[in-house]
């Protein structure tokens, strides 16, 4: 396992041997699992892609379910997923998702150490007030985590704050007056916590404001506007 730095930050390679092994053996499943991961946001498909056969899976703050329910169908994943908000919860539960309703912030005590292969958080961390605690339950009840999330760096979103105005775009959607976040961080700044909890970044996806992905040499801390992490413990 080697060290590079992409986007300015330095980042930890893993291992691909597993991840190609089942590129091979679903081969011949592509076409018929188009329809399914057509209906997945792009970040979520570059999440799926992470995400080995049989795993068992929790993922938080889970929306409507739409990634555990393709991972359920496409990689036959053990999927759990933690909702606060309730229509979501039904959502989910319509889906045939096993969902809890809780808050995140009271953290994931009810789970056990190691429990699942991995746990994900799409586009929440900069919703959490215990940042730091959820990051490290996470790795506590799993073996991987993956996070994904805006970021504030982002060079157009750089051009609003010199303009004097707060960034609104896809990645940050909303104004400055009803917006969700309580976070605004940046790929460095992920960086730099994720040292200070002596957790290892294995790999970096991130993708512009179109949902382009791009590509490992390219400076995501500048061009990223949503970075994806695939985080684990030294």
């Amino acid at each position: 396992m080697g060290e590079q730095r992409r986007g300015g930050c330095a980042v930890r390679d893993h291992s691909e041997r597993e991840r190609r092994e089942w590129e091979v053996e679903k081969e011949s499943g592509e076409a018929a699992e188009e329809p399914l991961r057509a209906g997945l946001r792009f970040d979520l498909q570059a999440i799926a892609d992470w995400v080995l056969p049989g795993e068992r899976v929790l993922d938080l703050g889970c929306g409507d379910g739409a990634l555990l329910a393709y991972l359920t169908q496409e990689k036959g994943v053990v999927g759990y997923g933690i909702e606060n908000d309730l229509n979501k919860v039904i959502a989910c539960l319509e889906r045939g998702v096993n969902v809890i309703q809780s808050d995140l912030d009271r953290g994931l005590a009810g789970f056990e150490d190691g429990f699942f292969d991995r746990v994900i958080m799409s586009q929440a961390l900069q919703a959490m007030h215990n940042t730091q605690g959820i990051l490290q339950e996470m790795l506590r009840v799993g073996r991987e985590a993956v996070v994904s999330f805006p970021n504030f760096a982002f060079w157009k979103h750089r051009k609003s704050v010199l303009e004097g105005r707060m960034p609104v775009s896809e990645s940050l959607p909303h104004q400055w007056f009803n917006t969700p976040n309580i976070r605004f961080f940046t790929v460095a700044d992920f960086v730099t916590l994720c040292e200070l909890l002596d957790i290892v970044v294995f790999e970096w996806r991130g993708f512009d404001d179109e949902g382009r992905a791009l590509s490992p040499a390219d400076d995501l801390n500048f061009l990223a506007a949503l970075a994806i992490a695939r985080l684990g413990r030294r």
